[in-house]
C-alpha cells in the first residue's frame, strides 16, 4: 500500500540522490512547475544528488535547452539522463544498421547529430522507408493524430523485417492541457503488428545505467536503497523503479490526474483503485512535487 505524504521534505532525508522524470514532474511541456523546482533546490542545498532522468528523445545538451525556455532553474539538478541519448548511443553502435529511415517530427533532427562518447561510430544514413535496413522512432509524424494512421507503412516494415529503435517509450504526454502521443505509442502498435521494438528509456534498463553513470561521474557510488525515483508515468517511472529495486514518489497529478481525482492531493480511495487496477505499489504517492 502507497503511503500518501504531503511535502517531499517529509521523506527527502531517507534518501541520497533522486532520479527525477520532467514532464508532469518538474515542467507541464510548456512552462516550469514552480513548487517542484522549489522543492529540487531545497534538496540539492542539503546535499543531495538529483538526475533528471526522461524519455525525451533529445540530446542532453536540447533537453538543457529546453529546460532554459521553460524555466526551470539550473541550480535545481545535477545531470540529466535521458533516453534520446540512450537510443543514440544504440543507434551509432548499429543496432538497427546504417540506413535508417526517421519517423518522428522535424524538430527531432538533433537525434541524428554526431556523437562523442564512441570511439568508432556506425555512419548512419538517413534514407526512405523503401531503401532502410532499420527505423528510429522519435515519436509520430501528428503527434495528435491516432498512430493507427501509420500501420501502412509499419506494415511494410514488419515485411522487411526492420528493427525499430523506440527514443521514447511513453505512450502520451500532456502538454498543458493538450494530450499527445509519443513514440511509445507507435512502438506498441508495432509490436502488436509482429514487427520488433527495442527500448531505451523508462521503464527500461539502459537509461538507469546511464543515470547511474551520471551519479558516478559526480562522485556519488549510491546504494539502490538511497535513490528515489518521483515521476507521474505508473508504467514508466514506477514500473521503472520497481525493476530496478528503488523506491519511487508516485505524482498522481500528472497523467493519473484524473483517474485519482487530484486536485492539490490525490483522493485515497481513487488512487487505492487506480493502483489496483494497475496492479502497481509506489512506494510513496503525492498529488504534485513540492
Amino acid at each position: 500500500m502507497t503511503q500518501i505524504i504531503n511535502n517531499f521534505h517529509e521523506i527527502s532525508d531517507r534518501y541520497e540522490a533522486l532520479f527525477v522524470d520532467l514532464w508532469g514532474c518538474v515542467h507541464d511541456g510548456v512552462k516550469a512547475l514552480p513548487d517542484a523546482v522549489t522543492a529540487l533546490q531545497a534538496y540539492r542545498r542539503s546535499g543531495g544528488k538529483v538526475i533528471l532522468v526522461t524519455n525525451s528523445p533529445r540530446p542532453r545538451d536540447q533537453v538543457v535547452k529546453q529546460l532554459r525556455h521553460f524555466g526551470v532553474a539550473e541550480d535545481a539538478w545535477d545531470d540529466i539522463a535521458t533516453s534520446g541519448d540512450s537510443a543514440r548511443t544504440a543507434m551509432y553502435r548499429g543496432m538497427v544498421g546504417s540506413d535508417i529511415w526517421h519517423l518522428g517530427p522535424p524538430t527531432d533532427k538533433h537525434f541524428f547529430d554526431p556523437i562523442d562518447i564512441l570511439d568508432d561510430p556506425v555512419e548512419i544514413n538517413q534514407v526512405a522507408l523503401e531503401d532502410a535496413e532499420g527505423i528510429v522512432c522519435t515519436g509520430p509524424f501528428d503527434p495528435l493524430a491516432d498512430p493507427a494512421i501509420l500501420r501502412p507503412q509499419l506494415l511494410l516494415a514488419k515485411q522487411k523485417g526492420l528493427k525499430l529503435l523506440c527514443a521514447n517509450p511513453d505512450i502520451v504526454v500532456d502538454r498543458g492541457d493538450i494530450r499527445e502521443w509519443c513514440a511509445g505509442a507507435v512502438a506498441a502498435l508495432y509490436t502488436e503488428m509482429g514487427g520488433e521494438s527495442l527500448y531505451f528509456g523508462k521503464p527500461h534498463p539502459p537509461i538507469y545505467d546511464l543515470a547511474r553513470r551520471k551519479l558516478s561521474a559526480l562522485g556519488a557510488e549510491v546504494a539502490n536503497s538511497d535513490i528515489l525515483a518521483i515521476g507521474d508515468g505508473i508504467h514508466t517511472d514506477v514500473k521503472g523503479a520497481i525493476g530496478e529495486d528503488i523506491d519511487s514518489l508516485f505524482i498522481t497529478g500528472g497523467l493519473a490526474a484524473q483517474e485519482t481525482h487530484t486536485r492539490t492531493q490525490p483522493d485515497a480511495e481513487a488512487l487505492a483503485q487506480f493502483l489496483d487496477r494497475e496492479m502497481s505499489s509506489p512506494t510513496y504517492s503525492i498529488g504534485f512535487l513540492r
